[in-house]
């Protein structure tokens, strides 16, 4: 089990939000605030150190005053890209850091418990955050160690981050549904769509 600053957090921001229609799920706006505000909020707290991973432009992610990492030799090949960039980048810049925690840009209702909860679970290996009865591969820990597989996987082009998870014996550990006023919240709730943004917005002054 690591300390809470020997791990690296890491937001993965570099999707093409195809569902949500082009454009930053994470920039979309939530109670007066871009999606990725919350989760930045929520997040930060739970681990040292806190990055980027985005593809394009980083001057649209400047009001956050996050360090950005891109995945430049394995654009466009999804998660497992950018968790190999944040891999690189703690080898390079946080050599302090023995784990990477990674979530995605779009879970506005993160969990305040979920680095602690992982991190206890996975005895030095990957653990998964699961909810609902659903995995959710994308927000879990990595040692720093698993650099070696997920670099093989990107090189296959197996690039399902749940099967390399189920390969890798990951842990999964399982969240509670969150009631709110009588309604079941998954706490790992996407902003994919539209009307997930909506539903968002009516949860999150309740949350």
């Amino acid at each position: 089990m690591a300390a809470r600053d020997d791990i690296l957090g890491v937001i993965l921001a570099g999707g093409q939000s195809r569902r949500f229609g082009g454009g930053d799920k994470g920039l979309a706006d939530l109670a007066g605030r871009p999606v990725l505000s919350h989760i930045i909020a929520r997040f930060h707290p739970q681990v040292g150190r806190l990055i980027l991973s985005i593809n394009g432009d980083a001057r649209r992610f400047a009001c956050f005053n996050l360090p950005t990492i891109t995945d430049q030799e394995n654009a466009g090949l999804g998660p497992l890209s950018g968790i190999l960039a944040a891999l690189d980048w703690q080898n390079q810049h946080a050599h302090d850091c023995t784990a990477v925690a990674t979530v995605s840009t779009d879970v506005p209702f993160l969990p305040l418990d979920l680095i602690q909860r992982l991190d206890a679970e996975r005895a030095d290996g990957i653990a998964i955050a699961t909810s609902g009865g659903w995995r959710h591969p994308t927000i879990a820990i990595w040692p720093v160690t698993a650099r070696a597989a997920i670099a093989d996987a990107l090189q296959q082009r197996q690039l399902s981050v749940n099967a390399l998870t189920e390969r890798l014996n990951a842990v999964a550990v399982p969240f509670a549904m969150r009631d709110i006023d009588g309604t079941a919240m998954d706490p790992f709730l996407n902003v994919n769509t539209p009307d997930d943004l909506a539903a968002a917005r009516a949860l999150i002054g309740k949350a």
